[in-house]
C-alpha cells in the first residue's frame, strides 16, 4: 500500500532534522563572538591542522626497558604532588600516560607528600608500572607557613578572598602547596641528581601515543619549558604579583633576556579588564598542571632571586598566587622565547580545558576542541597572544 504524501513528507523533514542535529552535535562549534568581544573559540584553530611529530632528532623506544641499567634515559622523572585520599584520581592519570608514553621509556615517578605515603598507596601505584617509584616525604621546613607571615593578616586577607568568591582562598594548604610548587620543589633532596621534570597531577587524562623520548627531546633541542594549555588567570588572585616584579626587574634589569616574551606577558589588547585589575599583567599563563621542564632555569639565579623577592613579599598567602603565574612570567622575562615549547603533539585533558591534536595517534578527545564546559570559558583560552608574540612551536 502505498504512503500518503503528507507521512512520506513527514518522513523526509524528520530524517533531514535527525542528520541536521546529529551534523550539529558532532561538528566542531562555530566561531562564536563572546560578550566582551572575544571569540569564544580560534577561527583557525591549529589542533584541527594535521599534525605528526616535533622535528627530529627523535630517540625511539629500543633499549629502554625497566630492568636495563644502561638504557638511554637521562635524569628525568614523573613528578606528582599527591594525598594519599587523591590515590584513585592518581591511578587514573598513570594509567594513561603509561599507557600512551612511559610503558615504552620507563622513567621513574616520584611522588611528593607532606605527611607519609600509606602502604596502600605505595602497592597500588607501584603496580600500574614496570618503572621504580620513589615516595618522598617534604621537609617540614619546605612546606610551613614562613616565619614572616602574619597570621592575623592572613586570616583577614583569607575572608576578603572568601567575599570575592576566590577558589581555595581561605585554604592555608592551598597557599602552602603553590608557594612549595613555585620555589621549593626543585630543592628537595631526592631531585638534587635529577635535570628535567613532568608534572602529573591525578584526574587527568592523556588521548595520544608518544613514541619518542620526550626528555631526550627536551635536551637533544635545547627546551626549557614545555606546555599544553595556555589560560589568563582571575585577576582578583593576584593583584600585586606584577608590581611586585616590576619592583624586583627595576633592582635586576640585567636579568631580562633579549629575546624574551615580555608582551605576552603585559599584553593589553585582549583582555585590557585583566591587564588593568593585575596592574600591568596579562595574567596569561602556562597551566602549569601539565609542565616538562628543566629544573636548572628554576635553580638558576635570576629565578631564584625572583621567588626569594616574591616569598618574602608575602603574596603566596596575603593573596593567592600561584605557581603556574609565577612561572609563567619568569619564563616570559628571564628565559629565552624560542626555548619554550607547545606540545601539541599531546592529548591532554584537565577538566575543564583539552589540548586534542588532529592525529592518528590520538583517540578519546574530540580533535580541536579546547573545553567541553560552558561557553564562556573559551574567553580563557590565550593561546592566540602566544602564536601572536612567539608562534607554535
Amino acid at each position: 500500500m502505498a504512503i500518503p504524501r503528507p507521512l512520506r513528507a513527514l518522513a523526509i523533514i524528520s530524517a533531514f532534522l535527525f542528520f541536521y542535529l546529529l551534523f550539529q552535535a558532532f561538528r566542531t562549534p562555530p566561531t562564536i563572538p563572546g560578550p566582551d568581544g572575544l571569540e569564544h573559540e580560534l577561527p583557525n584553530e591549529p589542533t584541527l591542522q594535521e599534525y605528526g611529530e616535533p622535528p627530529p632528532p627523535l630517540w625511539r623506544a629500543d633499549g629502554y626497558a625497566a630492568d636495563n641499567p644502561d638504557a638511554p634515559r637521562i635524569n628525568a622523572t614523573l613528578l606528582a604532588l599527591v594525598r594519599n585520599e587523591e590515590l584513585d584520581g592518581m591511578l587514573v592519570s598513570m594509567r594513561d600516560l603509561e599507557r600512551t608514553w612511559n610503558s615504552k621509556f620507563n622513567y621513574p615517578w616520584t611522588f611528593f607528600n607532606d605527611v607519609p605515603f600509606s602502604e596502600d598507596f605505595k602497592r597500588l601505584t607501584q603496580m600500574e608500572t614496570k618503572a621504580k617509584c620513589n615516595y618522598e616525604l617534604i621537609p617540614k621546613e619546605h612546606w610551613a607557613v614562613p616565619s614572616w607571615i602574619n597570621s592575623d593578616l592572613f586570616d583577614e586577607s583569607a575572608k576578603m578572598l572568601e567575599e570575592q568568591e576566590v577558589q581555595y582562598g581561605p585554604m592555608v594548604s592551598y597557599h602552602q602547596m603553590c608557594r612549595w610548587n613555585s620555589g621549593m620543589f626543585y630543592k628537595h633532596p631526592a631531585l638534587q641528581g635529577v635535570r628535567y621534570y613532568w608534572r602529573v597531577e591525578p584526574k587527568v587524562h592523556f588521548f595520544c601515543d608518544i613514541d619518542y623520548d620526550i626528555f631526550r627531546w627536551m635536551s637533544d633541542h635545547n627546551k626549557t619549558y614545555g606546555f599544553t594549555i595556555n589560560l589568563y588567570d582571575a585577576p582578583t588572585t593576584i593583584p600585586t604579583l606584577w608590581p611586585e616584579t616590576e619592583k624586583f626587574m627595576a633592582a635586576h634589569p640585567e636579568y631580562l633576556h633579549e629575546n624574551n616574551a615580555r608582551e605576552w606577558v603585559v599584553d593589553s589588547k585582549r583582555r585590557p579588564e585583566h591587564n588593568i585589575k593585575a596592574h600591568g599583567y596579562s595574567t596569561c599563563h602556562f597551566w602549569s598542571n601539565f609542565e616538562i621542564a628543566d629544573m636548572e632555569f628554576w635553580r638558576s639565579k635570576p629565578y631564584e632571586d625572583y621567588f626569594e623577592h616574591l616569598d618574602r613579599a608575602g603574596g603566596f598567602f596575603y593573596e593567592r598566587w600561584g605557581d603556574a603565574p609565577v612561572h609563567s612570567i619568569a619564563l616570559g622575562l628571564f628565559e629565552d622565547k624560542s626555548k619554550i615549547h607547545w606540545f601539541r603533539d599531546i592529548g591532554y585533558q584537565h577538566i575543564p580545558y583539552f589540548n586534542c591534536p588532529k592525529s592518528p595517534k590520538c583517540k578519546g578527545c574530540v580533535t580541536g576542541r579546547f573545553t567541553d564546559g560552558e561557553r564562556f570559558l573559551f574567553k580563557e583560552d590565550c593561546r592566540p597572544n602566544w602564536f601572536k608574540y612567539v608562534g607554535m612551536d
